[in-house]
């Protein structure tokens, strides 16, 4: 499968990097810009029947001229922050250090610790909406006025609206660890930033600082209203499908004035990033609540989903017609991506589950014969997988923690919320792992630090209390992991890729675009992360 691109001189192609050229290769495989995308939630089929239904839509447009990676995926978990610090690092959670949004660290102390040379380490590490100053407001405790539409004036730089108090503790320091001081490896704003080039990003919690990288600020101007604050009809703007759209247009609002090279707010005029983008909530949010039902028996989005679709594909329109106004059409590579899929995505395959009682159950089993260890699952982050951390991570207590995960049957709710009955905790029993296994699984040492001590991933299993979710992420199976990826720029025709690629090959990619060496990001020198292939 040849790759379609223009002659690359005396670097041999080897894909949509060039391979072997230390500053990302001959002029023909370079942009001067690159626009990164992030449709939360958007698998490949949804891309693949969205630009087949919709043939003059801006994402069939932009198929018509792009790279289409037909098998890319996400790593497990597959969650925001994994996801997302793949995209920018080219890094898996072994080397990066994020495993998920909410995390528990053994070699930290809890938020708030004053006394460390006596505090117990492990700590768990939010990457939330817990860590801002103020959670119900939009921008996150900045104190603006004339919120929500005056969210355009939000800082630039969120970690001045991180509560320090509600962060983990370095032992060696005794001081709150930042999110980007977290994270283990720089990411491609820090490659971009050295090379004296402008960059900005727009998230959903000021915790996306971690896009910043280990190293410190890297990130020109970060826009990161807080999604999960209360909107102007009162729940969260991630409760509602016409609320996450009026959330989402705020930052697609801050693209078009980053592409007419001005910051965010549109105030000032420091000139076009050379790497920016945004995610977009909107699918993510109407796939999960049960008012939008989401997909049909057939698999195919119900009409709010497909709105919702709609609504995207208009803003990514916008930011083309906005590229081709500046001239700077022919310049900029576009990606979009997901950092995360979502399951299930048949109805039919849904199942509810309270994971409380389980959790309950496990520590309470444990504890009767282990009293020294009244709570056994130390920290349990529960969506579309179970992921639990340990207080003894001994073979005795990851076997215990295992049996009972299979061993345990009980009744949840279907889509309409009728009783349905569930077996092995409502996971799938061939993707139970603990101790060593889910270190192997993750490919992390044994004495990694943040590595769950087990995971079991489902198949259309979702972990809460009531009935107002009907899908969720942060599993292991295809509907969570089978992504969109889309590439488009110079020198590239379209065409599909069919191999398997990972969603950690888009950094390397996207400094190559801009003539940068992909190999000054850790992770990509850590775990030899090649390029996107052709």
């Amino acid at each position: 499968m040849g790759y379609r691109l223009a002659a690359a001189g005396a670097c041999a192609v080897l894909g949509l990097a060039v391979a072997g050229c230390g500053s990302g290769g001959d002029a023909a495989q370079r942009d001067q810009h690159v626009l990164l995308l992030s449709i939360d939630g958007m698998h490949e089929s949804d891309l693949a029947d969205y630009v087949s239904a919709h043939q003059d839509s801006a994402l069939a447009k932009l198929a018509a001229r792009g790279a289409h990676y037909t098998n890319a995926q996400a790593p497990a978990p597959a969650d925001s922050f994994p996801g997302m610090v793949a995209l920018l690092t080219g890094g898996s959670p072994k080397t990066t250090g994020v495993y998920y949004d909410d995390t528990w660290a053994r070699d930290l102390l809890p938020a708030g610790t004053k006394d460390c040379a006596t505090a117990k380490k492990g700590a768990q590490v939010a990457l939330t909406e817990e860590i801002d100053k103020d959670t119900d407001q939009l921008d996150g405790g900045q104190g603006l006025s004339g919120l929500p539409n005056g969210i355009a004036a939000m800082t630039g730089d969120p970690s001045a609206v991180l509560d320090p108090a509600k962060l983990p503790v370095d032992p060696a320091t005794c001081k709150p660890i930042s999110p980007s001081d977290y994270l283990k490896v720089n990411t491609v704003f820090s490659v971009v930033h050295e090379a004296g080039q402008r960059t900005a990003w727009s998230d959903k919690h000021p915790a996306y600082q971690i896009v910043n990288g280990k190293g410190g600020r890297s990130v020109d101007d970060l826009f990161t209203p807080e999604i999960d604050s209360k909107s102007p009809k009162g729940p969260a703007w991630s409760k509602d499908v016409d609320a996450v759209k009026q959330y989402d247009t705020y930052k697609a609002d801050a693209i078009v004035n980053e592409i007419g090279g001005k910051d965010h707010s549109g105030t000032q005029s420091p000139g076009v990033p050379a790497v920016f983008g945004m995610n977009f909530q909107a699918v993510s949010v109407t796939q999960k609540l049960p008012v939008s039902k989401g997909y049909g028996a057939d698999g195919k989005p119900g009409a709010p989903l497909a709105a919702s679709l709609d609504f995207v594909d208009q803003q990514i329109g916008r930011f083309v017609a906005a590229l081709d106004k500046a001239g700077l059409g022919d310049k900029t590579t576009i990606v979009v991506t997901a950092k995360h899929g979502q399951s299930p995505i048949k109805p039919d395959a849904l199942t509810r589950v309270d994971d409380k009682p389980i959790v309950d159950a496990v520590n309470k089993e444990w504890a009767a014969t282990h009293p020294q260890t009244p709570k056994l699952i130390e920290h349990s982050i529960d969506d579309a997988a179970l992921v639990w951390w340990l207080a003894d991570r001994s073979p005795e207590a990851t076997a215990f923690a295992k049996r009972k995960v299979l061993e345990t049957n009980g009744t949840g709710t279907d889509i309409n919320g009728n009783p349905k009955p569930f077996t092995a905790s409502g996971v799938d029993p061939s993707q139970v792992f603990a101790g060593a296994e889910a270190a192997k699984f993750f490919g992390a040492a044994a004495d990694d630090t943040r590595v769950p001590d087990l995971f079991a991933g489902t198949a259309g299993t979702v972990y809460t209390a009531g009935k107002s979710k009907i899908a969720e992420h942060g599993g292991d199976s295809p509907d969570d992991r089978h992504v969109a990826l889309l590439v488009v720029g110079s020198g590239i025709a379209k065409h599909d890729v069919a191999d398997q690629v990972s969603l950690t090959q888009v950094a390397p990619t996207i400094l190559a675009r801009l003539g940068l060496d992909p190999g000054k990001l850790d992770a990509v020198k850590s775990e030899h992360t090649a390029s996107l292939p052709s």
